[in-house]
């Protein structure tokens, strides 16, 4: 068999991975130990980010004519590629934090609903809130007034409520 037909299954894994993909995030993992390795895979996998490691040739050619080919660009060395179709921001918040504890992982760039990011540009994409945190603040934004309002509502129906029964005492005697 051809070195081109074995290659082929993993380009189309590749293809089919980033395929929708909200986000792709080029990292290079160089340093890291297998405990930090394993570590960061389970936090990956519990979030539904596809985290994986191929060769730069064949995520060029799973990434031409897609909206990921700028990271052709990216693709030296050691690399490892986080995929999510759910968040956007989740591979790049989970990476970065990641990266505290393991300096020796290196966020290079990443491409997050169809914009390029370079390194700084990921640091900034992963002080971003994941979706449900910004749809809890937002709701709870909304709420606030609402809450705030009730309470006024319902502290002027009790003073009312006290103020009503003490007039109505002397006119009975």
């Amino acid at each position: 068999m051809a070195k081109v037909e074995l290659k082929q299954p993993i380009v189309q894994e590749i293809a089919e991975n980033v395929k929708g993909a909200q986000s792709v995030v080029v990292v290079d993992y160089r340093g890291l130990t297998v405990a930090q390795d394993t570590e960061l895979r389970k936090q990956l996998r519990e979030a539904d980010i596809i985290y994986k490691v191929y060769k730069n040739t064949l995520m060029n050619l799973a990434f031409k004519g897609t909206e990921f080919e700028s990271l052709s660009e990216q693709l030296e060395g050691p690399n490892a590629i986080a995929v999510s179709k759910d968040d956007a921001t989740a591979p790049a918040r989970i990476l970065a934090e990641f990266a505290k504890k393991a300096p020796a992982l290196e966020i290079k760039a990443g491409v997050v609903e169809g914009n390029f990011y370079d390194a700084k540009g990921m640091q900034v994409i992963s002080s971003i809130p994941s979706r449900e945190e910004l749809l809890s603040k937002f709701l709870g934004s909304i709420q606030s007034p609402i809450t705030n309002f009730a309470r006024v509502i319902k502290q002027i129906a009790e003073k009312d409520g006290e103020a009503a029964p003490a007039e109505e005492a002397p006119a009975e005697a």
